[in-house]
């Protein structure tokens, strides 16, 4: 069971700070239901969570040590293979990656979608839609996740992932 104070990652939320304990208030709710009271770090509201519910995985936020070495496995972790047709399939594959909530998988397909935009780009065109808003989710929960775990700001989470890929070359050279 999580504590106050506590940070944690919700589903596709991202991170969250366990604020409480509570129950609702709300008619046809079971009164003796126990809620986490969860305020999201890089959004908006507050989220009633069922402590015994599994529909939605928590679990807490990586170390320092985890997310630096997620970071120097970045190069070798390979893109997702998009497969969608229409616009609907690509949105359920990305919606499972998102949904799986993995790094992995949330690398892979934002290296996916970084190779699209690329190939967009070098025909004048942009980036689909769908691409683009899945891309969002994925930034905001992995980078989320890295800020907080790193203790670093999020809008600085891109920079500090392309400086730490670059050290190694420096350092050999």
């Amino acid at each position: 069971m999580f504590q106050p104070g506590e940070l944690v990652v919700y589903g596709s939320t991202g991170v969250c700070r366990v604020e409480g304990f509570g129950g609702l208030d709300q008619p046809g709710e079971d009164r003796g239901k126990r809620y986490y009271l969860l305020k999201p770090l890089w959004q908006d509201g507050m989220i009633y969570a069922p402590v015994d519910s599994e529909k939605v995985p928590m679990r807490p936020v990586m170390s320092r040590e985890e997310a630096e070495a997620l970071i120097g496995r970045m190069p070798e972790i390979p893109a997702a293979s998009c497969r969608g047709n229409t616009a609907q399939a690509l949105a359920q594959q990305y919606q499972a990656a998102v949904r799986e909530g993995g790094h992995q998988a949330l690398i892979e397909m934002m290296k996916a979608i970084y190779r699209k935009r690329r190939q967009a780009e070098a025909k004048n065109r942009r980036l689909g839609l769908v691409d683009e808003r899945y891309m969002k989710q994925a930034e905001r929960l992995l980078y989320g996740e890295l800020a907080t775990a790193l203790e670093i700001p999020y809008d600085g989470v891109e920079d500090y992932i392309a400086a730490r890929l670059e050290e190694p070359a420096e350092a050999g050279a």
